[in-house]
């Protein structure tokens, strides 16, 4: 196959339909005394309630492009846990309705100011039972439920007995 290096959009091979990345966030922020992880209310279809994140840009690493996201999403600036080592990659070629998606996904910890922003309609902090009230909803869109259920394990707030309960719902 031929390929061409196009300066404005990266290389491309002719006959070849590639996944889109993406990144996204598990952003741990506190607000006075409550303590959770941010979740916004997309602007955009698919609606519902999501991690904040976002396509990764052409000359930028997934990393800042992370954060970037987090900035222009939640208007909070993240320190990524392990940049390095993100918690989760997704890539089944149905987790978006939009299109085959691969979402990169960190854990960061949030400070500043939470505003909703850029593609966010809303961005809102959620306390751990708030979160387990989700799962299973039907609310929260794309397979991020699934990446929130790996969240709350990993972190020791549900057992993987727990969320499979939860996830059963969905």
């Amino acid at each position: 196959m031929k390929g061409t290096d196009d300066k404005q959009g990266g290389y491309r091979r002719e006959g070849y339909i590639n996944p889109i990345p993406t990144t996204d966030l598990v952003i741990e922020y506190a607000l006075g005394q409550k303590y959770g992880i941010v979740l916004i209310e997309r602007k955009n279809a698919p609606k519902g309630i999501a991690l904040p994140g976002g396509f990764a840009e052409h000359g930028i690493s997934l990393e800042d492009n992370a954060v970037k996201e987090a900035k222009e999403e939640t208007n909070l600036d993240v320190i990524l846990e392990s940049p390095e080592r993100p918690f989760c990659v997704h890539s089944r070629p149905d987790r978006d309705p939009r299109d085959h998606m691969i979402s990169v996904t960190y854990i960061a910890q949030g400070s500043g100011s939470l505003k909703a922003g850029d593609d966010a309609k809303a961005a809102g902090l959620y306390d751990m039972s708030e979160v387990k009230g989700l799962l299973g909803t039907g609310k929260i869109v794309f397979d991020h439920e699934r990446i929130i259920a790996k969240y709350l394990v990993h972190r020791g707030h549900a057992t993987e007995e727990e969320v499979a309960e939860y996830l059963r719902a969905a």
